[in-house]
């Protein structure tokens, strides 16, 4: 499959989507939109109106959040906070995320339900697989939050689990870049962006788009990634159809 768009589709007739059930990774800067810090509300509603009109093309959607928008626990540890407590903190900021999505999607009209991997009960949900099936089943959107419910782990292996558990058939990553590429391109005007990899290429080759323990799950149960630019309009929709600039990561 090529990153480039595909297929031949007539004027005025939507392409069908080429997969039914998807987790969605979201970056916690995705959210910051033109800001450097909290969530920028119009950039909020922007992803949930995709997001909306993405689930209203018949595809089942659980989305995980990242908190690197308001905390990052490599770089708290990094200032001499213990790693466990850097970790933790930044799994609270998801749930902060996953709060503000969840309203958002709410307002355009969408159904959802924030679920947490550590039990808040006056916040939201407690993640657990049976009841999260059920919520799909019933057209609601999924918004996990708190990663795994455990350090060390990042959210990206979060999204890869949760597909796993809930028999989603592809783990989109939506990030600030339009996929993969050999280099940070905004450092390396010679980065290469790659249309394919297969998951152990992007393991050999310490490819930081997500990290190794995520490619290796995926790996392991035949998950494909998709990695694309959440920055521009209808990002999400176009890449359920197999539209716009994308890279695959498969088996």
């Amino acid at each position: 499959m090529s990153a480039e768009p595909q297929g031949n589709f007539a004027p005025g007739i939507r392409a069908e989507p080429r997969y039914r059930r998807v987790v969605i990774k979201i970056s916690g800067e995705a959210l910051t939109g033109p800001c450097e810090f909290g969530v920028h509300q119009p950039t909020l509603m922007r992803i949930a109106a995709d997001l909306a009109a993405t689930q209203q093309l018949g595809v089942t959607i659980a989305v995980v959040v990242g908190g690197g928008n308001l905390v990052r626990g490599v770089r708290v540890a990094e200032q001499g906070i213990p790693r466990v407590t850097a970790d933790m903190m930044g799994i609270l900021a998801t749930v902060m995320n996953a709060l503000a999505l969840e309203s958002a999607l709410e307002s355009v009209g969408a159904p959802a339900r924030t679920m947490s991997a550590l039990a808040m009960p006056e916040l939201c949900e407690t993640y657990e697989r049976r009841r999260a099936l059920h919520h799909l089943e019933a057209g609601r959107m999924l918004v996990l939050a708190a990663g795994t419910g455990n350090p060390f782990f990042t959210t990206d292996t979060t999204a890869v689990l949760r597909a796993a558990e809930i028999g989603a058939q592809a783990v989109l990553k939506a990030t600030n870049v339009d996929g993969v590429y050999s280099a940070d391109p905004k450092l390396d005007v010679r980065a290469e962006r790659y249309a394919e990899l297969t998951h152990q290429q992007a393991i050999e080759r310490g490819l930081k788009i997500m990290d190794a323990t995520a490619f290796a799950l995926a790996r392991e149960n035949g998950l494909p990634i998709i990695v694309f630019s959440i920055r521009e309009e209808e990002a999400i929709t176009r890449v359920v159809r197999g539209k716009g600039r994308f890279t695959l990561v498969t088996a």
